[in-house]
């Protein structure tokens, strides 16, 4: 056993119980302005840094924060955004989440796309000018699991030049076989990192499990899956503690599992079927600060700006850290070809068409990039 073997025996769980939610809350919100100031000026910044950039005290420093975002991002990244669709394969669940449209208990009709429905919408996909695919899907063992997910990439992945997946976690032998298969990113979200309101949220079902679901991002790693993506539900507890340790987490991974990239996505709660309110309001201003202090924090995470923000809001944070976008989405099953009416797990915001999106992005004075960077496939 090498080095590298022995440090990732471990498990972001142990770090996480190192941190407590309501001193992390207080040591934000304690921030004053000189470490607003310092953090901004900094040429490194750490997860101290971090903590003072979404505290309140960084309100007034927004502008300061988008120019050194906007820099950074261009240095790195360039002038581009990455374009992605979302293929939902299925709307079966089985867990309980009181936020989703797919929950268990919202007696709804249930669908979950066949070998030639999936093909269906792949091309429906394509010919939309797609070459970035995230594939998605409830939470249901029986049906669609680890031999659903390797069928279903088998069949597209001469179809597209990336391929992502957002499902239910899975063991590190699973990722094994999915990265072989040629899946680049796999994309799963804590939701909330604060264990009491994560039980609230999440009553019944697998996704109960919080520590399960915590380690899953290390199993990943393990894998050695080429990218991993991290992301809170924005709307369920304090964003900014919330931010706090999906930072750390973020840290821990990158230091752990150095070979794979990463990425944050900054999804806020959207109307569904059967969801509750929103338990705190994440604003556009909040979130902009937000979307700044992580590209500060790192100036090599992608960020990712979904379907679910409103066309304003995509337009407006195009220069400010964003790295990809989706476009034209559906979140329901057979949604772009196959069946449109089926259940959809949450109300897209930003309606446009794809080349609506693509052409917004041109006018920004940016390129919307179609064809992932991944050429390992």
């Amino acid at each position: 056993m090498n080095n590298q073997d022995r440090i990732v025996q471990k498990s972001f769980v142990e770090v996480f119980e190192n941190h407590s939610w309501d001193e992390i809350s207080e040591r934000i919100n304690s921030k004053q302005e000189a470490d607003v100031i310092r953090a901004i000026n900094s040429p490194k910044r750490n997860l101290e840094d971090f903590m003072a950039l979404i505290s309140p005290a960084a309100e007034p420093f927004l502008e300061e924060m988008a120019q050194v975002s906007h820099q950074l991002t261009k240095e790195r990244f360039g002038k581009t955004i990455q374009m992605y669709a979302p293929m939902y394969v299925s709307n079966e669940c089985q867990n309980i989440c009181t936020y989703c449209g797919f929950s268990f208990n919202n007696r709804v009709p249930r669908k979950t796309l066949s070998d030639s429905e999936l093909l269906e919408e792949v091309e429906a996909i394509k010919a939309l000018g797609f070459q970035h695919v995230l594939l998605v899907s409830g939470e249901a063992n029986y049906t669609v699991n680890i031999n659903y997910f390797s069928n279903a990439v088998k069949l597209i992945r001469d179809k597209f030049a990336n391929i992502s997946i957002e499902v239910q976690p899975l063991e590190q032998e699973e990722y094994e076989r999915l990265q072989e298969l040629g899946v680049y990113a796999v994309l799963v979200y804590q939701e909330t990192y604060h264990r009491d309101t994560y039980k609230v949220y999440h009553p019944k079902g697998k996704k109960s499990n919080f520590n399960y679901r915590l380690e899953t991002p290390d199993r990943v790693g393990k894998a050695k899956v080429h990218k991993i993506g991290l992301g809170v539900l924005l709307g369920l507890e304090a964003w900014r503690t919330d931010s706090f340790f999906c930072a750390l987490h973020l840290d821990y991974l990158q230091k752990t599992y150095w070979q794979s990239k990463y990425s944050i996505s900054f999804p806020r709660m959207r109307p569904a079927e059967g969801i509750i309110e929103p338990n705190v309001i994440v604003s556009d201003k909040n979130l902009v600060q937000l979307i700044c202090a992580y590209r500060m924090f790192n100036p090599d995470v992608e960020l990712s700006i979904s379907t679910r923000e409103s066309e304003k809001f995509r337009e407006s944070v195009v220069p400010l850290g964003a790295t990809s976008m989706s476009a034209e989405s559906k979140t329901n099953p057979g949604g772009y070809a196959v069946e449109p009416e089926t259940l959809e797990q949450f109300e897209i915001c930003d309606e446009r068409p794809a080349s609506a999106i693509a052409n917004m992005i041109r006018k920004k004075g940016y390129e919307p990039v179609w064809k992932d960077w991944f050429v390992g496939q």
